[in-house]
């Protein structure tokens, strides 16, 4: 796992993240703007911070969305805990990048990489019921992927574990409560869609007078310590724990007449 850049199984080439090439290199997960969105700046300055804790982010050396990312569960900015496992922030192949084994030749590195790391395995969040901002729970449970742990809203731990040993949800992440009806927003600069994300819900809240909370988190122990499943974002309405789904305006409509 040393190169940046290789060749898997003749099905194209792909380049790891670091600190000198970042600058440079397209984030595979925004394809469709022709200007730099702001959330892409915020994105890869939290990456940077985060490649000396081990987190490997690889991509298709073009501009396509065909990724993962992940990181060490100790230094994962998520309320899941385990021994010696790495954490999958994102899977995604989309569109014409589907179906030519791309995401399948990203697992075989990150499960390769964990082995050669002597890890105890991998994991990832997801959720009984398909979501939209979460990797696809199908094609994790055909290569190998069980539940390790869930909630009551149907958010789980998957993992794939090479010793017989799993993760779990921290308990504060089992509570999905939080004192007020406020519209609570918990997120981090982890994902570049993010920053659009909050400022649909500070706009549409602003113009009608309706109150709402917009938290960041900007330590690994804020994140540990979350009152609910997080990926990098969470929504809370009425004290009750809503999605980890970055909402459009129509979402965000329906969360509010609940």
């Amino acid at each position: 796992m040393e190169n940046d850049r290789d060749t898997e199984n003749g099905q194209g080439n792909f380049v790891n993240l670091t600190q000198e090439n970042i600058g440079a290199q397209h984030l595979s997960c925004i394809i469709r703007s022709k200007t730099t969105p702001p959330g892409v700046a915020l994105k890869k300055a939290w990456l940077k911070e985060r490649l000396n804790e081990g987190h490997v982010f690889r991509k298709l050396d073009e501009k396509a969305t065909a990724f993962i990312e992940y990181a060490p569960l100790e230094s994962a900015w998520v309320p899941v805990a385990g021994d010696d496992y790495l954490y999958i922030y994102c899977l995604w192949t989309v569109g014409e990048y589907r179906g030519k084994g791309y995401g399948k030749s990203l697992l075989d590195y990150a499960v390769n990489d964990a082995k050669q790391k002597n890890k105890a395995g991998l994991c990832v969040l997801s959720h009984k019921k398909p979501k939209t901002w979460l990797t696809d729970r199908a094609f994790l449970i055909k290569n190998g992927f069980e539940v390790a742990d869930a909630t009551q809203s149907g958010y789980e731990v998957l993992a794939l574990s090479f010793n017989g040993a799993y993760p779990r949800f921290c308990d504060n992440a089992k509570r999905e409560r939080i004192a007020t009806d406020d519209l609570t927003v918990y997120y981090t600069d982890q994902c570049p869609y993010i920053y659009r994300a909050c400022e649909t819900v500070k706009t549409y809240c602003a113009e009608r007078g309706i109150p709402v909370r917009l938290i960041k988190i900007e330590t690994l122990r804020q994140a540990k310590e979350l009152p609910c499943p997080f990926n990098n974002f969470a929504i809370f309405y009425k004290g009750r724990f809503e999605t980890v789904n970055l909402p459009d305006l129509s979402y965000l409509q329906r969360i509010l007449k609940k």
